[in-house]
């Protein structure tokens, strides 16, 4: 009957005993240091030692190196597997710089993230309410900053439907420039004027956007007119000889030369080429406008311009004018042009 009584009793420190191997090392650490705290109370000093090299040890062996293993083995993951990543994305013709940086830049931070978390797990730490607590701060960050998580999601949104790349000319709400920079928070264009005009990715969305190179060919207009008395057909010949030999035109568009309107004082034309190269359309434009006005004064076309005339009768102010005076050549009806 003793017997049984004693297995009795001692089977709740072996209870005891399971529970504290399977502690984790903080809660060995506290237990040890409440233990050296109450050594010194009651003056037990050689206790002290004791009880900190206990703690010492058990954060080393059950925490400290359990942890720096596991964050190991998450970095050699990590390398591996972003290396291979990468090289997968770059063979890809269809993933663009812009993707490609996205994709490895979110699998750091989620790698970085589970590491930390099972890193902070094997320390001890209450991994579960540090979530929580991350969450509930991370909705009150979102409300305060909700314009930036919108350029965000924008960001990723053009990285992922590629409306336009880095290198790309467009145009929006009459910003024209090269794409230089597409970021998570902004696009920077490059404009004419070699300036860098930073635009939020949601404005990038939200508004008109007019891509010059997305499909690879670009047709560009050179308007001109021609005054009435000539003849469309004369002006589209001597306009179209200029375009011959002229490298970077597509051979497959030829150029073309259109009458557009007819308005009070001139027959509108326009000049319609085809570029090989779109990122070409300003060079090739100022070029073309210059040339189209030369050929046309050498050929004796004339390119009308707006001009009023102005009939006066009988104006009293000028009666004793010279030009009103008998055989001055002037009418009685007096007349000049402006």
């Amino acid at each position: 009957m003793q017997d049984s009584t004693n297995a009795t009793l001692e089977a709740p420190a072996v209870a005891d005993s399971a529970v504290a191997d399977t502690t984790n090392a903080i809660s060995l650490i506290t237990e040890n240091l409440q233990e050296t705290g109450r050594a010194l109370r009651e003056g037990r000093f050689e206790d002290v030692y004791e009880q900190l090299s206990t703690a010492l040890i058990h954060f080393v062996v059950d925490g400290l190196i359990p942890a720096l293993i596991t964050l190991l083995l998450f970095v050699l993951v990590y390398r591996v597997v972003a290396s291979l990543l990468e090289r997968g994305l770059r063979r890809s013709r269809r993933v663009g710089l812009g993707v490609r940086q996205l994709v490895i830049k979110s699998f750091r931070l989620v790698m970085y993230s589970f590491a930390a978390i099972v890193v902070l797990d094997q320390l001890g730490m209450n991994v579960g309410a540090l979530i929580a607590g991350l969450g509930i701060a991370g909705i009150a960050l979102g409300f305060a900053a909700r314009d930036t998580l919108e350029n965000f999601i924008s960001g990723i949104t053009i990285l992922l439907d590629q409306p336009f790349r880095v290198g790309d000319n467009v145009e929006v709400e009459g910003t024209f420039g090269a794409v230089q920079e597409i970021t998570l928070r902004s696009t920077r264009i490059r404009t004419l004027n070699n300036e860098v005009a930073v635009l939020p990715n949601a404005h990038m969305i939200q508004q008109k956007l007019i891509n010059h190179t997305l499909l690879g060919v670009l047709r560009i207009t050179v308007p001109f007119g021609i005054a009435y008395k000539e003849y469309p057909q004369e002006a589209r010949e001597v306009v179209l000889k200029l375009t011959e030999s002229d490298g970077r035109l597509h051979p497959d568009y030829p150029p073309q030369v259109v009458v557009t309107a007819m308005n009070a004082s001139s027959v509108d034309m326009e000049l319609r080429l085809f570029l090989k190269d779109p990122k070409l359309e300003v060079a090739v434009r100022l070029e073309y406008i210059e040339k189209v006005r030369e050929a046309l004064r050498e050929a004796d076309i004339e390119i009308p311009f707006p001009h009023l005339q102005l009939f006066i009768d009988e104006a009293q102010a000028f009666q004793d004018a010279p030009f009103m005076k008998p055989g001055s050549g002037s009418s009685a009806q007096p007349q000049a042009e402006a």
